[in-house]
């Protein structure tokens, strides 16, 4: 942290200036914020008590809904502080945490992700030797590998920032802490940064994408060749909510880190930040949710034996 103390402290340009706009923007972010942790949460509880949704595709959703509410608490309460009292200035230390956890948050989702993408593909082309390739053992390891490949990148990235200073600018364009916006602002030589994040990006980013839609194109493959109407339409449905995931959150991340910022795109920017950082994590357990029987037949459960236990008392 001795290289970051010519300044103490960096300045959030937030969404908007304007008053009213902010206090609209307030409700609408904290009913999202909201509705993600509810929705989240009774996902993970639902998985967590229901014995019928002990396996290995919802052991990874109840993963991915853990993840989601980790990840836009990194961002929605920091953002919903600084709208309703109007600050905007946020110390060092803390958006040097806020960069970490939202890098390990998100690249977590990302691997996860992919391990999800293999659980489908086992499911679906090797259904006979399903319980014995995705055991619980192999499932918790995959879940081990996710959580340590991703706080290793992320680890890396927040320690290459702590090398940088911090002298030309206090103001960060964007709603939270955000690496690329960090490393435009910093008066420190940044190549080794950026090569970081560029072999990072190339080797872990495409390998991601690799792992996720191979095993889509077998899949694929697979379903054409069952004759069963009501088999490919079950086949179907348990791919097309992981994918519409993938596209939606892939989608948003490489507009805002691939696509080339200019002071035209810096609200359109900041959209795509919004949908990617706020939006995703509340769209993924509704996707999920609506389109899967099980969950709504566990939740269904849950309900009549809470009704029970109310009428028992």
């Amino acid at each position: 942290m001795r290289n970051l103390t010519e300044i103490s402290y960096f300045t959030l340009l937030g969404l908007s200036d304007h008053l009213l706009t902010m206090n609209v923007l307030f409700v609408l972010f904290l009913l999202i914020y909201l509705m993600t942790l509810i929705t989240n949460l009774l996902i993970f509880f639902l998985v967590l008590t229901d014995y019928h949704l002990h396996n290995p595709m919802y052991f990874f959703l109840a993963n991915l809904a853990f993840l989601d509410m980790c990840y836009s608490s990194v961002t929605a309460p920091r953002m919903l502080f600084d709208l309703v009292t109007k600050g905007r200035s946020i110390s060092i230390p803390a958006c040097v945490a806020q960069v970490f956890f939202y890098l390990f948050f998100a690249w977590s989702e990302l691997f996860l992700l992919s391990a999800m993408s293999y659980d489908r593909y086992i499911a679906i082309c090797h259904p006979l030797h399903y319980k014995l390739i995705m055991s619980w053992r192999v499932c918790a390891h995959m879940a081990s590998l996710v959580w340590g490949a991703a706080c290793s990148v992320s680890l890396v990235h927040t320690l290459l920032l702590l090398r940088l200073s911090f002298c030309r600018t206090a103001s960060i364009h964007n709603f939270f802490c955000d690496l690329p916006r960090l490393i435009k602002i910093t008066c420190t030589d940044t190549f080794i940064n950026m090569v970081v994040a560029f072999l990072t990006g190339a080797s872990f980013g495409v390998g991601i994408v690799i792992m996720i839609f191979l095993p889509y194109g077998y899949i694929f493959i697979t379903i054409l060749r069952i004759h069963s109407k009501t088999g490919k339409r079950k086949a179907f449905s348990t791919c097309t909510s992981h994918i519409t995931v993938v596209f939606i959150f892939y989608g948003s991340l490489i507009f805002i880190y691939l696509v080339p910022s200019s002071s035209d795109l810096v609200d359109l920017n900041k959209l795509f930040t919004v949908i990617s950082a706020i939006i995703n994590p509340l769209l993924n357990p509704l996707i999920y949710s609506l389109r899967n029987k099980d969950l709504m037949k566990a939740l269904m459960r849950s309900y009549y034996q809470l009704k029970l236990i109310q009428l028992s008392c």
